[in-house]
């Protein structure tokens, strides 16, 4: 099987001479660590942000905990500080425990750069959605 190279970043793409980000979300599940609770969720794909970002009551409702605070740098280049924590994600029926990071209630989730590594997966912008991509080991 010949797996296609994809860029990891979210290229802009020129259409009728605008220029323009691509988005999508996808489905994938959140669950504990131990991968015995699971809640189904839309997360937002999103190569700019390095972890996964989850909204803290969906994290804390499976019984994920904070084990430290970090700062995070926003698109607006404000500084915050958010606790991170370890929770698996379920995608395409695989699961891989990362790294989460607890987001205000409100906020949408994302699915980061190191999640989407650690499922050997990169961006396919212009068919908008998810590619196996080969793991380096350079």
């Amino acid at each position: 099987m010949v797996i296609p190279q994809i860029v990891l970043d979210l290229a802009p793409l020129l259409i009728e001479g605008e220029t323009r980000m691509v988005s999508f979300t996808v489905q994938v599940q959140v669950g504990d660590s131990n991968g015995r609770a699971f809640v189904d969720i839309q997360a937002l794909v999103d190569t700019g942000s390095t972890y996964t970002s989850i909204p803290a009551n969906v994290l804390s409702g499976l019984g994920v905990e904070v084990v430290e605070h970090h700062p995070f740098e926003l698109a607006d280049e404000s500084i915050v500080e958010y606790g991170i924590g370890q929770a698996t994600i379920r995608l395409d029926g695989r699961d891989r425990i990362v790294v989460v990071v607890f987001m205000p209630d409100d906020s949408s989730p994302l699915l980061g750069a190191t999640t989407l590594e650690m499922f050997g997966l990169g961006v396919d912008p212009v068919g908008m959605r998810l590619a196996p991509v080969p793991m380096l080991l350079k």
